[in-house]
C-alpha cells in the first residue's frame, strides 16, 4: 500500500468471505444486529479490544467490507502478508501516524468502511479511555459511527494473548449509528477532546448494554 493511499476495495471484499467461515466452523461467530450497519456511505466501526480475536472476529461478521486499522507490528511475516492483502492498514501506535489517518480517511473518502479500536490497546474491554484518532477522522469525513460490542474472545481468567477454545461462543453486537455532533465555534483541540468523549460513552455505553442483553457468558474479565 502506498504511503498515505487507501488500500484497493476489493482486498476487503475478498478477505471477508475466509473470515466467515473460520467464525462459522472453528468458532461459533454470531452478529447481533447487522442490519443496524449502514451498506453505503463512509461508515467507522468503533470497537472495544480485549484480545487478538477481535479484529478479525469483526472483519468477518461485518455486513460489509472493512479497513481495519492494525498495529504495524503485526505486518511481518505470513501473518502480516495476509492481512495486508485483505485491506488492513498499518498504524504506528507511538506517534500520530498521518499516513495511516489518511489512508483510512481516504477510504471513507471512497464510500468504504474504517475499523478502530479506539482504546489502542487490548485492555478489558470496558472502554475507560480512547486516542483521538477515531474522533478525529469522524469528523473530518462526516461518516457515521457504529458502535461495535466484542465479547466471548477474552475468557473469565485468562489474560489478553490467550485464545478461546475452539466452538467457543463469539459475538459481535452493532449498535445504532451515529455522527459526533460538537458545536463547530469551539477551537479545534477542544473540540476533538469533546468529540472523542463523545465517541468513549456512546461505545462504553453499547457494550455495556450489550453485556446485560446478551447474557453473562460475554463477559469480559
Amino acid at each position: 500500500m502506498t504511503q498515505g493511499l487507501a488500500p484497493h476495495p476489493s482486498r476487503a471484499r475478498i478477505g471477508r468471505p475466509i473470515g466467515k467461515v473460520i467464525f462459522s466452523t472453528l468458532y461459533r461467530g454470531t452478529a447481533v444486529h447487522p442490519e443496524r450497519v449502514p451498506l453505503t456511505g463512509p461508515v467507522i466501526l468503533v470497537a472495544n479490544h480485549a484480545a487478538f480475536l477481535d479484529g478479525p472476529l469483526v472483519f468477518g461478521l461485518a455486513p460489509r467490507p472493512v479497513s481495519f486499522l492494525v498495529k504495524q507490528e503485526a505486518f511481518s511475516g505470513f501473518w502480516g502478508w495476509t492481512i495486508r492483502n485483505v485491506g488492513q492498514i498499518p498504524i504506528d501506535r507511538t506517534v500520530g501516524d498521518r499516513a495511516a489517518l489518511a489512508a483510512a480517511s481516504a477510504v471513507l473518502e471512497g464510500g468504504g468502511a474504517v475499523g478502530i479500536f479506539p482504546e489502542g490497546n487490548r485492555s478489558d474491554g470496558e472502554v475507560q479511555q480512547v486516542n483521538h484518532g477515531a474522533a478525529w477522522i469522524a469528523l473530518r469525513t462526516d461518516a457515521q459511527v457504529v458502535p461495535v460490542a466484542v465479547s466471548g474472545t477474552r475468557v473469565p481468567g485468562a489474560t489478553k494473548d490467550n485464545w478461546p477454545a475452539f466452538r467457543s461462543r463469539l459475538l459481535v453486537d452493532f449498535g445504532d449509528p451515529f455522527r459526533l455532533a460538537v458545536d463547530p465555534s469551539v477551537p479545534g483541540r477542544d473540540r476533538l477532546r469533546l468529540a472523542s468523549d463523545q465517541l468513549r460513552d456512546a461505545l462504553a455505553s453499547h457494550v455495556r448494554r450489550s453485556r446485560v442483553e446478551n447474557g453473562p457468558s460475554t463477559d469480559v474479565h
